[in-house]
């Protein structure tokens, strides 16, 4: 229990790093991302909050909008669908026999 802190602390210096790492520059204020990880590595708790805040704060601010990046389901993709059909002609060829 008393290493509970110090997981904790591991834990959002390790988040901390990740979200620094993955960010946009606009994200950063300009700041390099080697700043940005000193700056959580030398001083984790108070450094890791700041990110927090200053990268909260920045998607917070920016407009949302949706971003049309494909179907969102296989449904709605014609070429999956095509695909599909295809696959099926492939493998259940038409019979020419009539059916009773």
């Amino acid at each position: 229990m008393k290493n509970l802190g110090a997981l904790l602390l591991i834990g959002l210096v390790v988040y901390s790093v990740i979200g620094i790492v993955r960010s946009e520059p606009g994200e950063r204020l300009g700041v390099p991302r080697a700043l940005w990880v000193l700056l959580v590595v030398l001083i984790p708790l108070v450094g890791s909050i700041v990110w927090i805040v200053v990268s909260t704060t920045h998607r917070a601010a920016q407009p949302r909008t949706t971003l049309s990046r494909g179907p969102s389901a296989p449904d709605d993709d014609d070429e999956f669908l095509w695909r599909l059909d295809e696959e099926r002609r492939r493998t259940n060829p038409p019979t020419d026999e009539p059916k009773q």
